[in-house]
């Protein structure tokens, strides 16, 4: 039995699987150009179809395993299995803050028009996090599935 081929979403499809939000894997580069893996944490996110952006309220604080994150180059993947075919998004680029004057209005808007889930996984109250947005405006976004049988 060979394995799959994979086929490239097209912009349309993609954006129906990223839908308004979800969670997947955040990866951050060492900020410090370090030779050191990148920090890979779980995070929800918001997607924002019509600016092709996501949104993500990541934990910040003392306590947050999460290097700096102002214009920290990233790659963000979310996966899924639809109708038992796998289908997943990689968009990469560096993460901006949401406060930013240049940005503030652009990004309020762009929070109106996405879902981002709030996920427990502080082991501790969600109140009691502190949290800050940031948007990735992706330099590269791909879009792969997995092909459907020849019959």
């Amino acid at each position: 039995m060979s394995a799959p081929d994979a086929v490239t979403m097209d912009d349309d499809e993609r954006d129906e699987f990223l839908g308004t939000g979800g969670v997947g894997v955040l990866s951050l580069a060492p900020d410090d150009g370090a030779d050191e893996p990148p920090h890979s944490v779980p995070v929800s996110y918001g997607y924002d179809g019509r600016k092709e952006t996501f949104y993500f309220r990541l934990a910040v604080g003392s306590d947050s395993e999460k290097p700096p994150l102002a214009d920290r180059a990233v790659t963000f993947v979310t996966y899924d299995t639809v109708d038992d075919r796998w289908h997943s998004v990689v968009a990469s680029g560096r993460l901006e803050g949401t406060t930013d004057d240049e940005i503030s209005t652009e990004s309020l808007a762009g929070l109106d028009r996405v879902g981002i889930p709030l996920v427990d996984a502080f082991g501790r109250p969600t109140a009691d996090v502190q949290f800050e947005f940031h948007r990735l405006v992706p330099d590269s976004l791909t879009g792969r599935k997995e092909s459907s049988p020849e019959v």
